[in-house]
C-alpha cells in the first residue's frame, strides 16, 4: 500500500542469531541429540527434535565427526551455527510459501561482527548522550521522554540487548530510510519508549523517522473451541498450521482484515466454508461474477465500445439505487488506499472491498448487462459492462494488495 501510495520500499526482515536467546537455542538442540530434556530454560517441541537430529546428518554427510561428541564448547557452536541456519532457511520457506519474501533478511550477529554497536555506541556518546555508573555503560533515555535510562553496555563487557537495537536503527537511517517501520510483537509494548528515546538522542524525528507497529495476538478457534497445541512446535500454532487448515489467500485475508493492534480470533469452520458469512469467499466470488458477467455479455454481443469504436459509457443511464450506490463505493477507492498507507492500517482495504463485494452483489441482483430474449444491445447494456468492470478492477486491485487472490472461477 506504500508503494502503491508512491513510496519506494524496501522489506526487510531481522534474524535475532545473537545473545542468549541464540544461546538457548543451541543448549537445547544439543541435549536433544544426546538424548536428553532441553534445559530448563530452553525451547521443546517436535521441531527441535527434527533440527537436531538434520544438524547430526548434515555433519556425518560432511565427513565432520558427530557433533554430539565434541567436546561441549565446540559441540554447542555446531549445533549453533547449523542450527541457525537451519531453522532461519524453515522460516524464508514458510514466509515464502504464505506469500511473503524480504528484499532484505538481516543478522543481528552481522551488527556486533562488524563493530557496529561500538560505532553507535560511540556515535551517542560523542552527542552527549551516554555516561558510566556501576561499571557499566548507560545511555540517558530519560533526556528523550523515557521512563528511566538504560544500560547498552553491562559491567561484564557484555553488549546489552537493546544495543543490538540501536545499532540496527542506525544502520537503517545510513542505508538511506528516511522513515523506519518495525513491526513488533505484543510482548514489546514496553519497548516503544526506549526506542523513540534513542531515535531522538541520534537527532531524529519520534513517530516520523522511527514508527513502531505492536502487533497483537491471533487466536484460533475450531468447532467452538481454541486451538492451543501444535504437534510439531509443542506450545504454539504455527503459521503452517493455519495455512493447512484454511489454504494461503484465506489465512492472508483474515488476518489483514483486523486492525494491527486488535487481538484477532479466526474462526476456523468459517473460513473454510464456501458461504457469504466468510469475508474471502465473499469478495473473491464477487470478482469471480463480474468475470462470469464480462463473458456473458461477450457472448450476447455486449461490449464496451460501439460498433464505430467509440466509448459507450453514459453514467446517466445509471439510474438505479445499486447502481449509484456501486458507482459511490467505487469511486471511495483511491482515497481508502491513500488513508490505509498513511494510517498504516492495510486493514481498512479489506473492509472496504467486503462492502464494495456487497454493493456488487446487489446491483447484481437488480441490473441485467446482457439483453433479454430478442432485446437489441444499447448503451444501456454496455453502460453497465462498465460498470461490472470497473468493479472487477477494483477488487483485484485491492486483493492484489493484500496479496490474496481474484479467481475468475468459484
Amino acid at each position: 500500500m506504500l508503494e502503491a501510495s508512491g513510496a519506494r520500499v524496501t522489506r526487510e526482515y531481522y534474524f535475532n542469531d545473537h545473545g542468549a536467546q541464540i544461546d538457548r537455542f543451541a543448549r537445547s538442540l544439543l541435549a536433544r541429540a544426546k538424548g536428553e530434556a532441553a534445559p530448563e530454560d530452553g525451547y521443546g517441541g517436535q521441531y527441535i527434535d527434527d533440527i537436531a537430529g538434520a544438524v547430526t546428518a548434515e555433519a556425518l554427510a560432511a565427513g565432520e565427526p558427530d557433533p554430539v561428541s565434541l567436546p561441549e564448547a565446540q559441540a554447542q557452536e555446531a549445533f549453533r551455527s547449523r542450527g541457525v541456519e537451519r531453522m532461519f532457511g524453515e522460516i524464508k520457506s514458510s514466509l515464502h510459501d504464505f506469500g511473503v519474501d524480504f528484499d532484505v533478511y538481516f543478522h543481528e550477529d552481522h551488527l556486533h561482527e562488524t563493530g557496529a554497536v561500538d560505532r553507535a555506541v560511540q556515535r551517542l556518546r560523542d552527542a552527549g548522550h551516554i555516561f558510566e555508573a556501576d561499571g557499566a555503560t548507560w545511555l540517558r533515555t530519560t533526556s528523550f521522554g523515557d521512563d528511566k535510562d538504560r544500560v547498552i553496555i553491562k559491567s561484564d563487557g557484555e553488549a546489552a540487548y537493546i544495543s543490538g537495537d540501536i545499532a540496527y536503527y542506525l544502520d537503517k537511517r545510513e542505508r538511506g530510510a528516511d522513515e523506519v517501520i518495525i513491526m513488533l510483537g505484543a510482548d514489546h509494548h514496553g519497548y516503544v519508549g526506549r526506542m523513540m528515546a534513542v531515535c531522538a538522542a541520534f537527532g531524529d524525528e519520534p513517530g516520523r523517522n522511527l514508527q513502531i507497529l505492536i502487533g497483537q495476538m491471533v487466536n484460533l478457534v475450531k468447532d467452538g473451541v481454541p486451538v492451543r497445541m501444535s504437534k510439531r512446535a509443542g506450545t504454539v500454532v504455527t503459521l503452517e498450521d493455519l495455512v493447512d487448515a484454511v489454504g494461503v489467500d484465506a489465512a492472508r485475508y483474515s488476518l489483514a482484515r483486523s486492525s494491527v493492534d486488535s487481538s484477532i480470533d479466526l474462526d476456523l469452520d468459517l473460513l473454510s466454508r464456501a458461504t457469504n458469512e466468510n469475508p474471502v469467499f465473499y469478495v473473491q466470488y464477487a470478482h469471480a461474477r463480474t468475470v462470469n458477467v464480462a463473458r456473458n455479455a461477450a457472448d450476447h454481443g455486449v461490449a464496451r465500445l460501439r460498433a464505430d469504436g467509440a466509448e459507450a459509457f453514459d453514467p446517466t443511464l445509471l439510474d438505479h439505487a445499486t447502481e449509484t450506490a456501486l458507482l459511490g463505493r467505487l469511486t471511495e477507492y483511491p482515497r481508502i488506499v491513500a488513508q490505509a498507507a498513511e494510517l498504516r492500517e492495510p486493514h481498512r482495504v479489506a473492509r472496504y472491498l467486503e462492502a464494495l463485494a456487497g454493493d456488487y452483489h446487489k446491483w447484481y441482483g437488480e441490473r441485467r448487462v446482457t439483453p433479454l430474449g430478442d432485446e437489441e444491445v444499447t448503451d444501456v447494456h454496455r453502460t453497465r459492462l462498465w460498470l461490472n468492470d470497473a468493479t472487477r478492477q477494483v477488487v483485484a486491485n485491492g486483493l492484489d494488495l493484500l496479496g490474496v487472490s481474484a479467481p475468475e472461477r468459484m
